[in-house]
């Protein structure tokens, strides 16, 4: 088939950030594209040839969107499978598949997934509402501190908690959920993996993260990972296994643990481009979104290696801070050597919401690090 300046049609279920970085491919190449999104400000909106408002969790919605297009993806997990199902059966084709996105999308099912194909992931059980999250713990089933983790909605940190005792327990959601031993871990790495239908298979270099201890959320992405090259093949073994498991075809974000003892366990997966693969847009001979493109149109896969030493650095929106966002400093960060400033185009700011992120490219990664440092310090997302 051709792609490129011709009448084939990709669509994207979702219009945020992650698409709207897709989108910057697509323009490259001249690829005709579509997409769909609740929001009428949708960053995707200004770089697709044609944008759609609708419910990604409705059926007809997205079934009557998936009509229009060639092949279809998306950029976020909450979207209907039974309409992407349907499209399939149809002959529409649906990258990452339905039957992909139905063993991911509930944490409950991806969890129990690990264990039947024998991925190693932290011990776990899963409750069908809180009540029965409750009485597990007066009947001393599950003992402090462990992890939470609703099995559905979860993203950005929000969705977790480590519980300590039961006062944790009283502002957790009602629904189903997940209770995890909490690992000691030395790291928390990720490694992306790319496979097209034909069944290429590439992965990126291990990426290590740093959290943000209040939000729960990413704050630095380290890559390369500072580890032993023997726990990095591992942690690439692992994540190779995983997308064997899933099938699953374009990229796969595998969030893992390196314990104190460096075997490495599974946290979670995102079917998708990701946070920790950013990076990858100054950093890579072929970023993550370029690949994304190239994996679910059946083209050959790009080069994962590195060019360079990278940092990703998230920029979220200032505690006490809501309203149209200024980005304070954002010159100041630009006169530095190997920066970067992406800006989703989300206007309205709120504390820790993703707007933007900051790479930092460096020969010498140390040094890459501190800069990292000093552009956290000097930019800030706030509201006049």
């Amino acid at each position: 088939m051709n792609y490129f300046s011709s009448n084939f049609t990709l669509g994207i279920l979702g219009g945020g950030q992650l698409g709207k970085m897709m989108l910057y491919e697509t323009r490259k190449w001249d690829i005709k594209t579509q997409v769909l999104d609740p929001s009428a400000e949708a960053p995707c909106r200004i770089a697709t040839d044609y944008f759609e408002q609708g419910d990604l969790m409705d059926f007809e919605t997205v079934y009557n969107f998936g009509k229009k297009v060639d092949v279809l993806t998306f950029e976020i997990e909450g979207v209907n499978v039974d309409a992407l199902e349907k499209l399939e059966n149809e002959g529409i084709k649906v990258y990452p598949s339905a039957a992909t996105l139905r063993n991911i999308q509930d944490k409950g099912i991806q969890k129990q997934f690990y264990k039947e194909h024998h991925i190693p992931t932290s011990p776990f059980k899963v409750y069908k509402d809180k009540y029965e999250l409750n009485e597990a713990i007066v009947r001393k089933e599950l003992h402090f501190p462990f992890v939470w983790k609703s099995c559905t909605g979860g993203y950005d940190g929000k969705g977790v908690s480590i519980i300590r005792d039961a006062e944790d327990v009283i502002p957790l959601s009602e629904g189903a959920c997940i209770a995890e031993k909490l690992i000691p871990f030395k790291n928390e790495l990720a490694v992306i993996v790319a496979r097209n239908p034909s069944g290429e298979v590439k992965t990126y270099p291990v990426v290590e993260m740093e959290f943000h201890p209040e939000a729960n959320q990413v704050e630095y992405v380290i890559c390369p990972a500072r580890i032993d090259e023997a726990v990095a093949k591992k942690a690439r073994a692992v994540a190779t296994k995983v997308s064997e498991a899933f099938e699953h075809v374009g990229l796969l974000a595998v969030e893992m643990f390196q314990t104190e003892d460096n075997e490495i366990l599974v946290n979670e997966v995102a079917p998708r481009p990701h946070n920790s693969g950013h990076y990858s847009i100054e950093a890579s001979y072929t970023n993550q979104f370029e690949q994304q493109i190239r994996a679910i149109l059946d083209l050959p896969l790009g080069n994962t290696d590195s060019k360079v030493g990278g940092i990703m650095v998230n920029l979220v929106g200032a505690e006490g801070h809501t309203g149209q966002v200024v980005y304070k400093n954002i010159e100041k960060i630009l006169a530095m050597e190997g920066v970067t400033p992406h800006i989703y185009g989300k206007k309205e700011t709120r504390p820790f919401r993703k707007m933007g992120h900051v790479t930092i490219v460096n020969k010498d990664l140390n040094q890459a690090r501190r800069i990292a440092e000093e552009v956290k310090r000097t930019i800030q997302v706030i509201a006049p």
